[in-house]
């Protein structure tokens, strides 16, 4: 699960759908994770080349860190739609310490964020996402697979599950209206349409990512359990458009569904 760098208590939503979409149609291969995007976390060495040192394209991991865990932390404080994520977790039984389950890391360039269910963590890329506006949209995109992970157990070598997780996260996180008119996925004509077409290219884009598939594997995958994984908007319960009060709504709401700090 990757985010793309682009400059069962009475009375909760209905329970997520994400591990239900079922057939394994995945590769068979073990590594689902994509060592070559962040290689830090398997123990291999980020390449630096005395050019870009010099240039201070390089060299400067402590400073980005620490940016970066700063602007982690003021997420976790003040983003409503960050603390809705992790009330959900902590309702789930999956209570999140910034500590231990949150890791800023140098990554491949093509990406910003990513999320390893090996360890639990969510991985922010110090090195691409700089402001802490872009770092909450990275942040909820990974706490939705976290939080799906954690209700449904969802099986990594199952495409069609990491396909229903990657649509969630697309649906949810990302496909406002007016970020994929920009980006090119939607017109003002047949809206409905091109929200949809931008979710399933933005599940697309990451399954085959992180998972060395085909266009035609993941798409296959994503139109099995499409209809199903869109309209599972749990935990937040609504699609967030851009510049909106909806994302302190949904926090608002929380406590209706069980879902408290």
């Amino acid at each position: 699960m990757t985010t793309r760098n682009e400059k069962t208590n009475e009375g909760k939503r209905e329970e997520s759908d994400a591990a239900k979409a079922a057939t394994s149609n995945g590769p068979s291969s073990d590594e689902f994770w994509g060592p070559d995007l962040y290689p830090e976390r398997r123990g291999a060495k980020v390449e630096r080349s005395w050019f870009n040192l010099l240039i201070g394209a390089s060299g400067r991991e402590s400073v980005d860190k620490a940016r970066c865990e700063a602007n982690v932390y003021k997420c976790i404080k003040n983003s409503p739609i960050v603390k809705l994520m992790l009330a959900a977790l902590k309702s789930s039984g999956c209570e999140v310490d910034m500590r231990r389950h949150i890791s800023c890391e140098v990554c491949n360039p093509i990406v910003s964020g990513g999320y390893d269910s090996e360890f639990n963590q969510v991985v922010i890329c110090q090195n691409t996402v700089s402001s802490a506006s872009i770092i909450q949209g990275v942040l909820l995109h990974e706490l939705i697979h976290m939080f799906d992970f954690c209700r449904n157990k969802l099986d990594v070598k199952n495409i069609d599950h990491i396909a229903c997780t990657e649509i969630r996260a697309a649906n949810l996180a990302h496909c406002s209206f007016i970020s994929s008119l920009i980006q090119g996925h939607s017109s003002f004509f047949n809206i409905k349409a091109s929200h949809q077409n931008c979710v399933k290219n933005k599940a697309k884009l990451s399954i085959m990512n992180v998972h060395k598939v085909s266009d035609e594997v993941a798409s296959a995958a994503i139109e099995r359990v499409f209809t199903k994984c869109y309209n599972d908007l749990e935990p937040i319960g609504r699609r967030l458009r851009r510049n909106s009060e909806d994302m302190p709504r949904a926090y608002a709401e929380a406590f209706l569904y069980g879902y408290e700090a």
